[in-house]
């Protein structure tokens, strides 16, 4: 018999294991993989984004799916914290752009190599290889687990750290959602966010902007009316699919979102390479360059504008001709240009599946879940963290300070809660 039972060994699952170790009690972290803390070791380019240092309410608005649930649990565990926390085990770390805490080491192992050392000296027994079946429980509690292999291990309190269902290669295969069904939770729909997005456009199909990036674009999903719903200013890149990288990652939830309500129908989004200037000031600057050089055939005097494969892609979506001059052009073809600059549109049509996406959208309502504690409203002794909840944040720190702060809280709570039963 243990005090906590900790199942999946995660970030969250990780986190809470520790937690609860720290509180005397007898800790059992089951892994169904042969490896814990698979998702930290990749996380972060293999550099692991442990947390992020912006203000408590620039975090919450960098988690727009249910952020404002994690007000609460912030004044219990917060992102400073979890700085201490790593810094107390020897994992120095060091702030980057945007607030982003990275170990000075820039090796992400470090990270689960300090968590792993701390659940050895906190003595918590971990059994690896070791799938769940099912949770087992009466009407009122948790009683403990039942493995794949039949046998039955019980428990005063089980946390729930199995994760989404997003990146199955770190083992996160859904695997939590029917127990918590079972346990009379309503588990939301599950959807890609962080996902790169596919779109049809003949350009897109033909490969011809495939690998061209552009930085610090800013792009924006636009709702059935023309008007913006998002915009993110970062990096973006063409692909053989569509449309990928950090800008699009931010804006995919809102394409999904936007499909649901729209049923299915492809989504514009609006690309502007010229992030200074508006339709008016892009075409008096291009007009301007034009007529101080008219002898130059234009691509070479609007170079450095932008990247010149997008040039060159946009002048012809224009009928300038590449070696037009700026003699010849004529303020129309000069404005078509000056628009697309601004705000080229596109459709996109979906995003790569749940199984390609950086984070799962839905899951366990946090409705249902206690946020000073984790537990579950629904069955004594049940504590839920990390990506199984109905959380969701942009890549940049977010959800892993999530997974952390929920599993830190769940693993407390957990045992506490037992202590009050014993």
């Amino acid at each position: 018999m243990y005090d906590v039972i900790v199942v999946g060994g995660g970030p969250s699952g990780l986190m809470a294991a520790i937690a609860a170790g720290t509180e005397k009690k007898k800790v059992l972290l089951l892994e169904k993989g042969n490896k814990l803390g698979r998702k930290l070791a990749i996380s972060g380019g293999g550099r692991c984004n442990v947390t992020n240092r912006l203000p408590i309410d620039e975090i919450v608005k960098n988690i727009p799916g249910n952020g404002r649930f994690l007000y609460s649990p912030f004044t219990v565990y917060n992102n400073e914290d979890i700085i201490a926390f790593f810094e107390n085990l020897g994992v120095a770390l060091k702030e980057e752009d945007h607030g982003r805490m990275f170990p000075v080491s820039n090796r992400a192992q470090d990270v689960v190599d300090a968590m792993l050392k701390e659940l050895d000296r906190l003595k918590v027994e971990i059994r690896q290889n070791t799938p769940v079946a099912k949770l087992l429980m009466d009407d009122e509690k948790i009683l403990g687990v039942r493995l794949r292999d039949g046998q039955e291990i019980k428990a005063g309190a089980v946390v729930v750290a199995v994760g989404g269902k997003a990146v199955p290669k770190t083992g996160s295969t859904g695997d939590g959602y029917p127990w918590a069904e079972k346990a009379g939770h309503l588990v939301t729909e599950l959807f890609p966010t962080e996902v790169p997005l596919l779109s049809n456009e003949t350009f897109i199909r033909s490969k011809e902007l495939q690998g061209l990036a552009l930085r610090d674009a800013i792009i924006s999903v636009l709702n059935k009316k023309g008007k913006p719903i998002i915009s993110h200013k970062m990096d973006m890149l063409f692909t053989h699919f569509g449309l990928s990288g950090p800008a699009i990652l931010r804006c995919s939830q809102f394409v999904v979102k936007e499909m649901k309500k729209n049923g299915g129908n492809p989504v514009t989004i609006q690309i502007q390479a010229l992030t200074e200037y508006n339709a008016e000031s892009a075409f008096q600057l291009l007009f301007k360059l034009a007529k101080a050089e008219p002898k130059k055939a234009l691509k070479n005097v609007w170079k450095g504008l932008t990247p010149e494969r997008w040039l060159l892609f946009l002048m012809a979506k224009a009928n300038i001709d590449e070696s037009l001059t700026g003699a010849d052009l004529s303020a129309e073809q000069a404005r078509h240009l000056a628009k697309n600059l601004v705000g080229f549109e596109m459709t996109v049509n979906g995003t790569q599946p749940l199984e390609k996406a950086f984070v799962t959208g839905g899951g366990v309502s946090t409705k249902e879940i206690e946020p000073k504690t984790m537990a579950s409203k629904k069955k004594n002794g049940l504590y839920f963290c990390g990506e199984i909840l109905d959380i969701h944040g942009y890549t940049g720190g977010y959800n892993i300070t999530s997974a952390l702060v929920t599993g830190r809280i769940a693993g407390m709570s957990a045992a506490k809660y037992v202590g009050i039963e014993i």
